[in-house]
């Protein structure tokens, strides 16, 4: 199933990334002084054979314009000599990141099928772009290079499991936290006509916890059981420590209000105490903000 495929090439693309860089690297020359298409085609073609399904394999400019044919499988396609490829997603992400790139799949325009495309930018001693080679993959073919091993699958399943066993257990401590927090406004009479601002906090408390939790384990969920990704900034285990650090944020600083609230009714020179809480979130948010941000340049460069 295309949909299957597709998943199985986001759990891999990393390896295909890894493996397609270094069969350009090892075959194509580059930061080499007047480097030259002639140069580069031996190189394309050699790769080619090595790689018998290819669908593939072109050069274009520092323009985008191809200037060599499209050799597939069993012929030369001198026509596509001259066709602007600026606007493909394989060329402008190769010269934006100045490495080599693998596209998500597409439809081939040579074969109506399901197809990856590496790209690797070339550039001369100056370290100025020249040419983008480029090569087209059957995606059938990416997942069957870059298959995980027995090693992998197993360990893959166990982590299922593991990860399975936590969120579901976080999913019982939720619910028991709700449930105090419902209980609580039984317990205190919290009732419009009988208000009390420590029993309200308490009863948020809960019911915040029990939300952060709930959403964590939501995550652990879909993103390592049933391998589902949304969000492309922040993924897998680097999301779920944001959710993490988030539900701990919140309820500080639930405690913290908490507090100024109370001892700013019965003992204001302990308000300094509640002060260093709020120091504490304020690291905290500093803290999680540049995880954040280092984590994202982290996977930017996978």
């Amino acid at each position: 199933m295309v949909a299957v495929d597709i998943q199985r090439f986001a759990e891999v693309r990393t390896k295909a990334r890894a493996y397609f860089c270094y069969l350009f690297s090892k075959n194509i020359p580059n930061r080499l002084p007047s480097i030259t298409r002639e140069m580069i085609v031996p190189s394309l073609l050699k790769i080619k054979r090595e790689l018998q399904k290819c669908d593939g394999v072109y050069l274009l400019d520092e323009k985008g314009v191809q200037v060599s044919p499209t050799f597939t499988k069993d012929k030369q396609v001198d026509d596509d000599i001259g066709k602007i490829r600026a606007d493909r997603a394989y060329y402008y992400r190769a010269v934006r990141e100045e490495r080599c790139i693998i596209t998500d799949p597409y439809p081939s325009l040579i074969t109506g099928e399901l197809t990856v495309t590496a790209a690797f930018p070339i550039f001369n001693e100056h370290n100025e772009l020249k040419y983008v080679a480029c090569l087209d993959m059957p995606l059938d073919e990416v997942l069957r290079v870059a298959h995980p091993t027995t090693m992998d699958h197993l360990f893959g399943e166990f982590f299922k499991f593991a990860y399975g066993a936590f969120a579901f257990a976080l999913v019982a401590v939720a619910v028991l936290l709700f449930f105090k927090g419902i209980q609580s406004f039984f317990v205190y009479e919290i009732t419009p006509d009988k208000f009390k601002i420590k029993d309200m906090f308490e009863a948020t408390i809960l019911l915040t916890l029990s939300l952060a939790i709930f959403d964590l384990s939501k995550t652990l969920i879909e993103e390592e059981i049933l391998g589902r990704h949304k969000e492309h900034n922040i993924s897998g285990p680097h999301k779920t420590m944001v959710r993490f650090l988030g539900s701990i944020i919140i309820a500080l600083s639930i405690e913290a209000l908490m507090l100024v609230f109370k001892f700013a009714i019965i003992d204001p020179d302990k308000l300094v105490y509640a002060t260093y809480i709020i120091a504490g979130v304020a690291m905290l948010l500093i803290s999680l903000a540049i995880y954040i941000k280092f984590t994202k340049l982290k996977i930017d460069e996978t």
